[in-house]
């Protein structure tokens, strides 16, 4: 998957990510948290606060041996096995969407920096990696890339590096077996789509008619020039 992938599962506004899979899968295969840690180049008390955290929001995801002739340590609950293989149908069903849902937004690059540009689009302008050679061109935007805020509730610009951002309305909302395709209007010839779990519709409430705020990074958005 690209750079905008992200796949997330919420529980208490904790969120489990690709990080948290590694780390419960480095555990199930060195049989401790302080080997695991260090499998993953992470430090301990790091990875074991992290833990701790997600034991807090998911329910107990390891058990812990003491001492005797194997020498203890630490293996996965059944419950944080069912976590894992829940994230990798939510990873499955990102990727099978995304490959076919894509945004594609005419527009003309008025600045270049290096590889990125910005392309002036209807919807506004796009930050993206731009063609060197030619300034019209299409910016396409795959719906794993795109990240979906509360109008009042988006980060400062400077805390995050998604860049673009656009205002827009929901005009549909197709829910699947694990991800729900949420379409965009953003004032652009063809609408946004962004790729949730059925938790983030529903943290994020979610529904056709609301108000929404869509980011994308421009390392994740491509320009390509127009075919003729």
């Amino acid at each position: 998957m690209d750079a905008g992938f992200d796949a997330r599962l919420y529980a208490d506004d904790v969120a489990f990510g690709a990080r948290d899979a590694a780390l419960l899968r480095a555990i199930d295969t060195a049989g401790s948290l302080n080997a695991a840690a260090e499998r993953l180049g992470r430090s301990y008390s790091r990875a074991h606060g992290r833990l701790d955290e997600l034991e807090d929001a998911f329910g107990p995801l390891v058990e812990r041996t003491r001492g005797g002739a194997s020498g203890g340590g630490t293996t996965l609950t059944e419950d944080a096995r069912a976590l894992l293989a829940r994230f990798e149908r939510l990873r499955a069903g990102y990727a099978a969407i995304a490959e076919t849902t894509v945004a594609v937004l005419a527009g003309t690059v008025v600045e270049r920096t290096g590889e990125l540009g910005t392309v002036e689009t209807a919807a506004g302008p796009v930050r993206a990696l731009v063609p060197p050679d030619t300034d019209d061109v299409e910016v396409s935007v795959r719906a794993d890339a795109v990240t979906l805020h509360a109008p009042d509730d988006v980060p400062p610009s400077d805390a995050t590096s998604a860049r673009n951002r656009f205002e827009g309305t929901v005009t549909d909302v197709e829910s699947g077996d694990a991800v729900t395709r949420v379409r965009v209007d953003v004032g652009a010839d063809a609408p946004l789509d962004a790729l949730l779990t059925a938790e983030s519709v529903e943290r994020l409430d979610i529904s056709v008619g609301c108000a929404v705020v869509a980011s994308f990074k421009a390392t994740a958005t491509r320009a390509t020039p127009v075919q003729d």
